[in-house]
């Protein structure tokens, strides 16, 4: 908005659009680390996880499942463990921590809980190594065992040992020690001389592993151990078709649902553009609407500005504004006529007649007479008036400017 009352703006209109475009960005920034900040975080880390690649981690076993064409995924939604469509879901308990709570969870059938036998620490300078890897002292995970099966106790074996399995007798080959467990809970599914390898909880409906070696990086390195977890798995999911899953969600890599991620995903992307489009118009809208900021005027203003603005008013609430095209028409031969000093006994003809002589406007074929004819009879809208009008003001200020010149 411009006028006697407009204040000169604070900034400029380039810094606004600079501050504007700093702004816009920012705020897609924090949008974007906020919707996908769980998606940035460094995931081989060692451990016992699927995402590990070290010794106990258990990135070699989707790829070894990935390479016989088994559909296998990780997963990071807590709600796979209890409502997922189908599948075998294996859950890998990490050794720093509590085993999951499975009176809690209700995991849904069938799911292979594996539980820890190795306790590390990462490398410092290698984040996906484990240094100093050592036993998980049995007493503390029968500590932990005996908050969900009373009776049960861990023991370890000599591996030189034959294993009774659906499959038929097969060997495994771990890591120093054979790890089995002993509880009248487990129905055993898998079992050694002294202990339970594979137990099933009926109550719980949930397989146990009690040697990760049989799964992890390390043990899949060994043909024998390659050869009974595949065996395994295939009979536990049941279905050809049915996925196999490994759950990353106990070991921090949980991921919600998150809205903001959701809104830039199908199906909704199509309707996050849009909104976006249109915010971006209202936004350029505002920008190119307001100027700098007005003044208070006086509630009655005086001057010559006042009485033409006053004046202006009372014409357009008449609605007379078109009938003003002949008398501007003869304001502009008037004044044109002062400024070129014309006798003032020429005739409309003569002065029409001489101001032709003056050619069309520079961008302009028209001359004084065309102009003038568009503005003989009121015009049909005001929008038409103001069209004619302008092109014969700009006609008249070109004259000028050129007449003044040649006599400079």
């Amino acid at each position: 908005m411009t006028g006697p009352n407009a204040t000169e703006a604070p900034i400029s209109a380039r810094a606004a659009a600079i501050l504007i475009a700093i702004a816009v960005i920012a705020f897609g920034a924090i949008l974007v680390l906020a919707g996908w900040a769980p998606e940035l975080r460094q995931r081989n880390e060692a451990g016992e996880h699927p995402y590990s690649t070290s010794a106990i981690g258990y990135n070699g076993l989707v790829r070894l499942l990935e390479a016989q064409g088994y559909p296998v995924r990780i997963s990071r939604l807590e709600k796979d463990l209890t409502q997922r469509p189908g599948g075998l879901m294996i859950v890998t308990a990490p050794a720093n921590r509590r085993l999951p709570d499975l009176d809690a969870s209700g995991f849904l059938f069938p799911t292979l809980l594996v539980l820890p036998k190795w306790e590390g620490r990462a490398d410092p300078m290698d984040p996906s190594r484990q240094i100093d890897t050592r036993f998980l002292e049995a007493s503390l995970l029968n500590d932990r065992l005996s908050r969900i099966w009373p009776d049960a106790e861990i023991v370890r074996i000599s591996p030189d040992t034959e294993l009774a399995t659906p499959f038929g007798p097969r060997t495994m080959e771990p890591d120093v020690r054979l790890q089995l467990i002993r509880s009248a809970s487990l129905q055993p599914f898998i079992q050694a001389r002294g202990g339970t390898l594979v137990g099933y909880d009926h109550s719980r409906q949930i397989y146990v592993l009690t040697d990760p070696d049989l799964l992890n990086t390390f043990g899949l390195a060994r043909l024998a151990n390659a050869r009974l977890a595949t065996e395994l798995l295939t009979l536990l999911r049941g279905e050809d078709h049915q996925p196999i899953l490994l759950d990353a969600s106990l070991h921090g890599f949980e991921r919600s649902e998150n809205l903001l991620k959701m809104l830039f995903s199908a199906p909704f992307l199509g309707a996050t553009l849009a909104a976006i489009a249109a915010a971006l118009l209202l936004g350029w809208a505002g920008a190119v609407r307001f100027g700098p900021p007005s003044r208070e005027g006086r509630a009655i203003a005086l001057g010559k500005q006042a009485l033409a603005d006053n004046s202006a008013g009372l014409v357009t609430m008449a609605r007379r504004e078109t009938n003003m095209a002949p008398g501007y028409a003869a304001l502009i031969r008037r004044r044109l006529s002062a400024a070129l000093g014309l006798p003032r006994n020429l005739t409309d003809a003569q002065i029409t007649e001489m101001f032709d002589r003056f050619g069309p406007a520079p961008g302009s074929e028209q001359a004084f007479s065309d102009l003038e004819a568009g503005l003989r009879e009121p015009a049909t809208s005001r929008d038409a008036l103001v069209e004619r009008a302008r092109n014969l003001y700009h006609w008249h200020k070109a004259i000028l400017r050129r007449t003044l010149h040649e006599r400079g």
